[in-house]
């Protein structure tokens, strides 16, 4: 006999419907897989095999074979063993139910019959067409997160057992009520603020131009200055994200089996920071089954490489393209992927190997040689993608021991998000949302400077041998810093501002 049972398969940051077709029939006992099965389908067989035992039911002894369709997709995952199983029992008459094909099925099973959590439960439910399914029947632990669609009824189940009831008196058992949604807004208190940070009003101030127009930034200084410190309570001054983003980061932290099944939904912007070890592959996403990496993860959100300098220089040039066009395309013979990298990038390093170049008090160990060979390794093209160079001194005695209270995250929280606000309004009328965004077109449009202005940027220019996308970085900082301080105009002081955050240009690079 044969049964037809409706799922979804995952492809990177993609999904597609699957329909696995079971065939029982009379031969020699065996178990096959078609329709480019990998390894972790192929070995669904095993599982099945004992799930079905280990429920009370019978595993059939003949020849069978399971199509998954369509056959000229790589089909990756363990997400097929619940519909295989339930597709076995449907072929082999044990259960009739009659209401298989209004049920979209999705779980992995262990061997004592228990539905295992999967990954892209998000991306799935709010992928199925509306009316294509009475319901989705989604493992219990995913139960959360595929209640964020609201047009379809989950059915989250624990065992193989509760998901033949539910197949056979569907009616008998009410859907998941979701707990969560995506216009719920959470000002969660974080552990970190920046009013732990003592002194470096410079760093911090850079810091809220770059939180306030989504700008990427540099933090330079000796060990011991604050860098990381700084880096790391970036995020609790940003804007909250929007029910937009949230639902896009959601998205790829489901398929990349990151997100916490209580939750259901992201609300806070992520922040990640990989070892200066790490490959390119890693950091851009790639691999012969090509996945997300770090850029993809850090999607509206902070990517924070401490240790810049350290990175592969090859591993840094892999960012240039994602920090351009906000999205990696991983190219394959048989497939092309594109994953998305809309990122906020903050790096740290130090001004030389040693660490104290131009520090007082302490003596630099490095040649010449050695401190260009070090500062080498930040190319000029990628700096050029760096709108703010900040330099981060050391503390000064009377501020580490000064009992004075900073600004807290909550504060600039306020003005970054004014700022926001004001940049939403100027841009609604275009595909984005925030000053680093803008195109050399609408940099020409939105960032109209006076004479005094022109003959500024103009002398920057010679002095520091700037190109022309550092001279549009510029703009866009000044815009901001327009913004922050709530003028429709950019005035010469915000220009003379944005100016000095571009310290590491020089001829050198």
């Amino acid at each position: 006999m044969l049964s037809k049972v409706y799922s979804y398969g995952l492809s990177g940051l993609d999904i597609y419907p699957v329909t696995i077709e079971v065939d029982v029939s009379r031969g020699l006992p065996c178990c096959a897989i078609v329709g480019l099965p990998d390894n972790a389908v192929k070995e669904s067989k095993e599982r099945v095999r004992s799930a079905i035992k280990n429920s009370g039911y019978q595993f059939p002894q003949g020849r069978i074979t399971i199509n998954l369709s369509p056959a000229d997709v790589k089909k990756e995952g363990p997400c097929f063993d619940l519909p295989i199983a339930l597709g076995l029992l449907t072929a082999t008459q044990q259960i009739m139910p009659i209401h298989l094909k209004r049920f979209m099925i999705l779980g992995e099973l262990s061997l004592d019959g228990h539905v295992q959590s999967i990954n892209g439960t998000v991306c799935i439910a709010l992928s199925v067409p509306r009316g294509r399914f009475q319901g989705i029947i989604v493992p219990r632990a995913n139960a959360q997160e595929a209640a964020i669609t609201n047009h379809i009824d989950i059915h989250p189940v624990k065992t193989l057992a509760e998901a033949i009831q539910i197949l056979q008196t569907p009616e008998a058992t009410a859907p998941f009520k979701k707990t969560a949604a995506l216009n719920m807004k959470t000002d969660q208190p974080s552990e970190l603020d920046f009013s732990d940070v003592h002194g470096q009003l410079h760093a911090k101030r850079g810091l809220e131009i770059a939180a306030a127009g989504g700008h990427n930034a540099v933090l330079i200084g000796p060990p011991g200055s604050g860098k990381t410190m700084l880096a790391k309570r970036l995020p609790t001054i940003l804007p909250a994200m929007s029910p937009e983003e949230s639902l896009a980061v959601t998205k790829i932290y489901s398929m990349m089996g990151l997100l916490d099944a209580a939750n259901g939904v992201l609300t806070e912007r992520p922040f990640r920071s990989p070892h200066h070890t790490s490959s390119s592959i890693a950091l851009v996403g790639g691999g012969s089954i090509p996945r997300p990496g770090e850029v993809t993860l850090a999607h509206h959100g902070v990517l924070f490489l401490d240790e810049l300098a350290e990175f592969n220089r090859d591993v840094l040039e892999s960012l240039r393209q994602p920090l351009e066009d906000q999205y990696v395309t991983v190219a394959r013979a048989a497939k092309t992927m594109r994953f998305p990298s809309q990122f906020m990038l903050i790096g740290a390093m130090n001004p030389c190997h040693c660490g104290f170049l131009g520090v007082t008090g302490k003596d630099c160990q490095c040649s010449s040689f050695q401190i260009q060979k070090y500062l080498s390794k930040i190319s000029g093209p990628l700096l050029d993608r760096i709108d703010i160079h900040l330099e981060v001194p050391p503390l000064p005695p009377q501020d580490l021991i000064s009992d004075k209270l900073s600004e807290t995250s909550q504060t600039i929280k306020t003005r970054t998000t004014c700022a926001r606000d004001i940049q939403k309004d100027r841009l609604k009328n275009t595909s984005i949302f925030c000053n680093a965004q803008m195109s050399h077109r609408q940099i020409r449009h939105y960032c109209e400077i006076i004479t005094e202005s022109k003959n500024l940027l103009t002398l920057a220019i010679k002095e520091l041998n700037l190109s022309a996308r550092a001279y549009d970085k510029i703009l866009k900082v000044a815009r901001t810093i327009a913004d922050l301080d709530g003028s429709e105009s950019i005035r010469p002081e915000h220009i003379a501002e944005a100016i000095q955050y571009r310290s590491l240009d020089r001829n050198s690079f």
